[in-house]
C-alpha cells in the first residue's frame, strides 16, 4: 500500500473507496488465500487455452501469458509471490504479478471470467489436492490398524456394552473395527469426486459470459471431467461442495475420536489393557507419578471439533437465495480449518497406533465371571437345552455366585469362526478393501498430477 491507500483491487474502476469498508470486506482473506495461490497461477494457465481456443488471445499473446504464469507458479513455490498486505485477495496477488511483467497482455487474462468462478476453480482443485491427501493419510492408518490387529491376533480381552463387560473379544478385533470404519468413509471419496470434478470457468459471476468461452477446453487442460454444465449451478453450489467435503472429515473424525477416547480409557489404571509408551505421554507439574495421555485427548477434542466447521459452512450457505453472494468468502475459513485438523490427525494417529503396546496379563485377569456367561449359555444350547431356559439358568447362577466354567483361549477363539469374528477375522479381505481403495487414489492422483504439470510445461506429475 501507498500513503495508507487501501488494497488494491480487481473492481475499482476509479474513485476512492473506503478504507474502512475495504478492511472490513477483505478481512482475513489475504492469510486464508494464501493457501490457494499455486491453484490460481493453474487455473489461469487453464482459462488461457480457452481464450486462445475461442480466439480471443493471439498465439504470440497466448504463449508469452503461458511462459509468465509458469514463472509465476516458480515464483510462488520459490517463496516469492505471495498475497502480500496490499492485495485485497490471491486474484489481485497473481494478476498484479502478471501485469507488471507483461503490461498490455497481462491485463487481458480476466476476459470471459470473474473472481466468483476463479475461486471456484481455485478451490476445487485445492481441494482434489488435499482430499487424494488425506485418502493416502486416512489408509495408511488403517494399515496400521490391520497391522496391529495382525500382531495382537491372540490377545483376548472383554468386549463392552454399556460400558459394562459383556463378552470376550480381542485386541485385534478392536483395531480392525476401526480399520473398516476408516475404510467405509475412505471408500465414498469417488462419489464426492464426481460433484469435485467439474470446472466451474467459464460460469463467470454466475451466468456466463457473453464471449465464445471454450469451457470444454478450459475443463480438459485443468483435467477435469467435464464443465459444470449449468452457469447458474456454480454459484448455487458454493458451500455444498465445502460441507460435503467437511461432512466427509468428520465422519473420519468421528471414527478417530472413537479411537482416541477408546485409547484413553483401555489404557487407564481401571483397565490397562492398552499401554501407551512414555514417549506418548506428558507429565504433571505437581504430581510426579502421572502420565497423561493428552495426545489422544487432543485429537478427540480436533476431531469433535470439526463438527463446529461443518456446522460454520451450512450455517453461512443456507437460506441465500440464487447468485453469488459476499457470504461464500466466510466459507474458506472453516474448510481450510477443517481440512488442516483433519490431516494432523491422521498423521499423529498413524504415528501413535504402532507404538502402543498390550498388557497381556492385564487383559487375561479381565476375562472372568460374567464376560464368560453367554458362551456358557450357548454351550448349553448346543447340548441340546432350549435358548430361553439356558438363559435363564446362567443368569441365576450368575445371580447367585456360582462360578462359571472358564473356556481356554483357544476354545473361546474356535467357537467364533463366523466372518468377521473372533476366530475369523479375515484381515486378508479388509486388506483387498484397502489396496483397492488406495488404487482408486493412485489412478486419481496420476491424472490429476499429469493435467497439472501439463499446463506448469513440466514432465510427470505436478505433486
Amino acid at each position: 500500500m501507498k500513503n495508507g491507500a487501501g488494497p488494491r483491487t480487481l473492481w475499482t474502476a476509479g474513485g476512492a473507496a473506503d478504507r474502512r469498508m475495504l478492511a472490513y470486506t477483505v478481512g482475513d482473506d489475504p492469510l486464508w488465500d494464501s493457501r490457494l495461490l499455486r491453484w490460481d497461477v493453474l487455473g489461469s494457465l487453464g482459462h488461457i487455452e480457452g481464450l486462445r481456443a475461442a480466439d480471443l488471445l493471439s498465439k504470440r499473446e497466448h504463449a508469452r501469458l503461458r511462459a509468465a504464469l509458469r514463472q509465476a507458479l516458480k515464483a510462488v513455490e520459490a517463496g516469492r509471490l505471495r498475497v502480500g498486505r496490499g492485495h485485497e485477495d490471491v486474484h489481485t496477488a497473481v494478476e498484479d504479478w502478471l501485469t507488471r511483467r507483461l503490461p498490455g497482455i497481462g491485463e487481458r487474462i480476466h476476459a470471459g471470467r470473474s473472481r466468483n468462478d476463479q475461486i471456484a476453480c481455485d478451490i476445487r482443485l485445492y481441494l482434489k489436492a488435499t482430499l487424494l491427501s488425506l485418502q493416502g493419510s486416512a489408509l495408511d492408518l488403517a494399515d496400521a490398524l490391520l497391522a496391529f490387529a495382525s500382531r495382537h491376533r491372540t490377545m483376548l480381552w472383554p468386549g463392552y456394552t454399556h460400558q459394562r463387560r459383556a463378552m470376550p473379544s480381542s485386541a485385534a478385533l478392536w483395531a480392525l473395527a476401526f480399520a473398516e470404519g476408516l475404510l467405509d468413509t475412505t471408500e465414498t471419496l469417488p462419489a464426492l469426486w464426481a460433484m469435485l470434478d467439474r470446472s466451474p470457468l467459464g460460469s463467470a459471476a454466475g451466468y456466463g459470459a457473453p464471449l465464445p468461452i471454450r469451457r470444454e477446453t478450459i475443463a480438459r487442460a485443468l483435467g477435469f471431467a467435464a464443465p459444470e454444465h449449468a452457469v447458474t449451478a456454480v454459484q448455487n453450489g458454493r458451500g455444498k461442495l465445502e460441507a460435503a467435503v467437511l461432512f466427509w472429515c468428520t465422519q473420519l473424525g468421528h471414527e478417530l475420536g472413537k479411537l482416541a477416547q477408546d485409547v484413553i480409557l483401555l489404557s487407564a489404571d481401571e483397565f490397562g489393557f492398552l499401554v501407551i509408551p512414555k514417549e506418548l505421554s506428558t507429565g504433571s507439574s505437581i504430581m510426579p507419578h502421572k502420565r497423561n495421555p493428552d495426545l489422544f485427548e487432543l485429537t478427540r477434542a480436533r476431531a469433535a471439533a470439526l463438527d463446529s466447521d461443518l456446522a460454520a459452512v451450512l450455517h453461512l450457505k443456507s437460506k441465500l437465495s440464487s447468485g453469488y453472494h459476499r457470504d461464500f468468502q466466510l466459507l474458506k475459513e472453516p474448510l481450510f480449518r477443517g481440512l488442516e485438523r483433519t490431516a494432523e490427525v491422521l498423521g499423529m494417529m498413524t504415528h501413535a497406533i504402532p507404538l502402543l503396546q498390550v498388557d497381556r496379563a492385564r487383559a487375561k485377569a479381565a476375562m472372568t465371571g460374567g464376560t464368560l456367561a453367554t458362551d456358557e449359555v450357548m454351550r448349553r444350547v448346543e447340548q441340546g437345552q432350549p435358548f430361553r431356559l439356558a438363559y435363564q439358568d446362567v443368569a441365576a447362577e450368575v445371580a447367585n455366585g456360582a462360578g462359571l466354567a472358564r473356556p481356554s483361549a483357544a476354545l473361546l477363539v474356535s467357537r467364533r469362526s463366523s466372518t468377521g469374528g473372533l476366530g475369523n477375522l479375515g484381515l486378508p479381505a479388509v486388506r483387498l478393501r484397502l489396496r483397492r481403495a488406495r488404487r482408486w487414489g493412485i489412478r486419481e492422483s496420476r491424472r490429476f498430477g499429469a493435467a497439472m504439470a501439463r499446463l506448469a510445461g513440466r514432465r510427470g506429475r505436478l505433486e
